[in-house]
C-alpha cells in the first residue's frame, strides 16, 4: 500500500504516526511534519475528527489516557481540546507538499471522510476502533481510494467481515495492518507472527502498527515481509497528550527509520544465488585441485598426485574423481593448478 510514489518492491512505507501529539496547536502539527520528513518518512499522518460525532458526554478515557492525562476529564473534553479545524488541515497540508512528504489523516466520521477527499488525499488509514463500523467501512470504500486498516482489537472473523464490506462495493486497494490498541504495548502480547497469519488468510499486503517501545519491534516487522509500518512521533515525550509517552522522538524515529531501510534492502528477491559482491571473492576462497609434485607429460594421474588447495580459479575439488585415470599433456610443478587444458 503506497501513493503513486517511487516506492520499490522491496521499500517499506514508513508512517510517522503524528495523530494528535500536536496537542491542538497547529504550529506544533507544522514542527510534527518537519520533524518527520528530517527523520525520513514517507508519510505523516494525523487524526481527523468532530468530537461531539466521536464521543458522548459519558464516554470513559480509555486507561492509558487517564494515566497520561487529566483522569477527572471526559473523553469527549479531551477530544475538544485536541481537534484540527479545516483550516488546519489546509495549512498542514500545504506544508507537506512544500516539503516534499506526504500527508494522511484517519477519519473518524464520513464528513472527516468526506473533508480529506476534497483535499485530495491519496488514500485512507482506517482506525482500527472502527473495523466493526461497517456503514463507514462502505462510505470509505466507496471513494474509491486506497485503504489501509489496522486491525487492533479485532479477530481473524472481524478482520473477514470487514474486508467482505469492502470488496462489497468493488476492487479496492487493500492493505491490512497487524496491530496491538495499547500504548505502549507490551511485548509479550505483541504476537507479531499475526502478520504470517493475515497474509496467508486473506491474500493482502500486509504491515505493522507498532505501539511499542523503542524501535526493535518495528524492524522485525520490516523483516516479517511489512509493506507498511507506522509508528508515533512526538517532539518530545514529556508533554502532557494522551499519545506522548508511547511515542518515538525524531532521533529515535531516525534510527528506526535508517534500520528499517536496511533490512528492506537486505531481504532481497529471494532467488539463492551469488551476489555480486561475492563473486570476485570465489576465486579466493574456494579451492582447486593441485599437483602434489613434480609431475611429467604423459603421467597417468592418480590420486595421491592430487591435493585440493586455494585458489578456486583451477579445476574445482568436486571433479576430482573426473581427473584420475587421466593422462597429462604437458608437465605439471608441485601446487601448479591442473586446467583442463593439462588433460590429454
Amino acid at each position: 500500500m503506497q501513493p503513486e510514489s517511487s516506492q520499490s518492491m522491496h521499500d517499506v512505507f514508513l508512517i510517522a504516526e503524528a495523530g494528535v501529539n500536536h496537542n491542538g496547536s497547529r504550529a506544533m502539527a507544522l514542527d510534527l511534519v518537519d520533524a518527520a520528513k528530517q527523520c525520513g518518512a514517507d508519510a505523516v499522518k494525523f487524526q481527523t475528527f468532530r468530537a461531539d460525532e466521536l464521543a458522548t458526554q459519558s464516554a470513559q478515557k480509555a486507561t492509558y489516557q487517564k494515566k497520561t492525562t487529566n483522569a477527572g476529564e471526559s473523553q469527549l473534553a479531551m477530544l475538544r481540546r485536541l481537534e484540527l479545524s479545516q483550516e488546519d488541515h489546509r495549512q498542514i497540508l500545504e506544508h507537506c507538499k512544500s516539503i516534499g512528504i506526504e500527508f494522511l489523516s484517519s477519519p473518524f466520521d464520513e464528513e472527516s471522510a468526506d473533508l480529506l477527499s476534497s483535499l485530495g488525499i491519496p488514500l485512507f488509514k482506517i482506525p482500527s476502533g472502527e473495523i466493526t463500523n461497517h456503514p463507514f467501512l462502505q462510505h470509505l470504500a466507496r471513494k474509491g481510494k486506497p485503504l489501509i486498516l489496522s486491525t487492533g482489537m479485532s479477530t481473524l472473523g472481524e478482520v473477514e467481515e470487514a474486508i467482505a464490506v469492502i470488496m462489497a462495493e468493488g476492487p479496492v486497494d487493500l492493505t491490512l495492518l497487524h496491530c496491538v490498541t495499547e500504548y505502549p504495548a507490551p511485548y509479550a502480547e505483541i504476537n507479531l507472527r499475526a502478520m504470517n497469519t493475515l497474509r496467508t488468510a486473506f491474500g493482502l499486503p500486509v504491515g505493522y502498527s507498532d505501539h511499542t517501545p523503542g524501535i526493535e519491534v518495528s524492524i522485525a516487522a520490516a523483516a516479517l515481509g511489512a509493506v507498511v509500518i507506522e509508528k508515533h512521533l512526538t517532539l518530545d515525550r514529556r508533554l502532557p497528550g494522551p499519545d506522548h509517552k508511547a511515542s518515538l522522538e525524531p532521533d529515535e524515529f531516525s534510527r528506526m527509520v535508517t534500520s528499517i531501510r536496511h533490512v528492506s534492502l537486505a531481504l532481497g528477491d529471494g532467488i539463492k544465488s551469488p551476489a555480486k559482491c561475492e563473486i570476485p571473492n570465489m576465486a579466493v576462497a574456494r579451492k582447486s585441485l593441485v599437483a602434489a609434485r613434480d609431475l611429467p607429460a604423459g603421467h597417468i594421474v592418480s590420486a595421491e598426485d592430487l591435493r585440493v588447495k586455494r585458489p578456486g580459479s583451477g579445476i574445482s575439488s568436486k571433479f576430482m574423481a573426473a581427473l584420475i585415470g587421466r593422462q597429462l599433456r604437458v608437465s605439471l610443478l608441485q601446487d601448479e593448478l591442473i586446467t583442463w587444458d593439462c588433460l590429454s
